[in-house]
C-alpha cells in the first residue's frame, strides 16, 4: 500500500482489525523483518508498518532529517491513516523515534515495545574517538577552498575509509540525517513514560548493546527487559519462537 505525505511517496503495509498497532523499523531497513510480527498481532489487532523515507519502498526526503522531522513524519502519518494513539513498536533507529514522541507527550500509547532500541550515545574507546577524530581533521583539509575542488575523490575514499557500513552504503542526504540522529541523546525523556513498556534486547547485540537496554529499563518505570540469548541486533529474527511467546503474553492474545 502507498501513501504521500509532503510529496513523499510512503509504503506501509497493514493487516487485521482492531485496536491499533504501529511499528516503526531500524536504520535501513524496512517493514519486511517484522512480517512474521505483523501476521501474529493481527489475530488481534489492526497492524501497521511503514517504511520510513529513504527505506524500503518509500522515497527519500530532499534535505536532510532530525529526529524531530521523524517524528513528525509518524504523526502525519497516523493523522492520514486514522492511528490514534497507536500502541508503538519499534527496533532500533524506530525506536529512537518513540522515545521523542512519547517522552514529549507527542502521542500516549497504552503500551511500547522496544526491540533493540536506540536513542542513548554511548561512551566512545580512545581507539573510536581517535578514528573520528582522525576523518575530521583530513576532511577539514580536505574541503579547504584551495583544495576542495581537486579533493572529491579523496574525500569519498577517506568516508569509505572511517566510516560504518551503514553511513558508506547511504545516499549523502541519508549519510547527513544518520550523523544527525546519532548524535541525538534521549535518555532524559525516558522518566516521562507512564506506560507499560516491553524491551526485548539481543544478548550479544553489538550495535546497541545490552547495557543500553539496561539503562532504558532503569530510567523507564514500568518496564521489563526480556534478553534473548545468543541473539544480536535483530533479535526478533535470531529467535522468532520466543519472541512471539514474550509478545503473546504482552500483548494478551489467547
Amino acid at each position: 500500500m502507498e501513501i504521500f505525505i509532503d510529496e513523499l511517496k510512503i509504503n506501509y503495509v497493514e493487516k487485521g482489525e482492531g485496536e491499533p498497532v504501529l511499528m516503526l523499523h531500524g536504520w535501513g531497513s524496512s517493514t519486511v523483518p517484522f512480517n512474521n510480527i505483523i501476521n501474529l498481532l493481527s489475530a488481534k489487532y489492526r497492524v501497521v508498518a511503514v517504511d520510513f523515507p529513504g527505506c524500503g519502498q518509500s522515497d527519500t526526503m530532499k534535505n536532510p532529517w532530525t529526529v524531530d522531522d521523524y517524528c513528525d513524519f509518524v504523526l502525519k502519518f497516523c493523522e492520514k491513516l486514522g492511528l490514534d494513539n497507536p500502541i508503538l513498536m519499534g527496533h532500533s533507529h524506530g525506536g529512537r523515534v518513540i522515545m521523542k514522541l512519547v517522552g514529549e507527550k507527542m502521542l500516549d500509547p497504552k503500551k511500547v515495545v522496544f526491540f533493540d532500541c536506540a536513542g542513548l550515545i554511548p561512551k566512545k574507546s580512545f581507539k573510536k574517538k581517535m578514528r573520528i577524530a582522525t576523518f575530521k581533521f583530513i576532511k577539514r583539509v580536505l574541503t579547504l577552498p584551495v583544495i576542495k575542488k581537486f579533493s572529491g575523490k579523496a574525500l569519498e575514499r577517506a568516508r569509505n575509509h572511517f566510516g560504518s557500513s551503514d553511513y558508506k552504503s547511504a545516499p549523502e542526504v541519508l549519510r547527513k540525517t544518520m550523523v544527525n540522529v546519532v548524535n541525538t541523546d534521549l535518555r532524559h525523556l525516558l522518566p516521562e513514560f507512564n506506560c507499560p513498556t516491553l524491551l526485548i534486547w539481543g544478548e550479544n547485540d553489538t550495535d546497541t548493546p545490552l547495557r543500553d537496554a539496561k539503562i532504558i529499563e532503569s530510567l523507564i518505570k514500568d518496564s521489563g527487559l526480556c534478553v534473548i540469548k545468543g541473539a544480536g541486533h535483530f533479535s526478533f529474527l535470531d529467535n522468532a519462537v520466543q519472541t512471539n511467546a514474550i509478545l503473546k503474553s504482552f500483548m494478551k492474545i489467547g
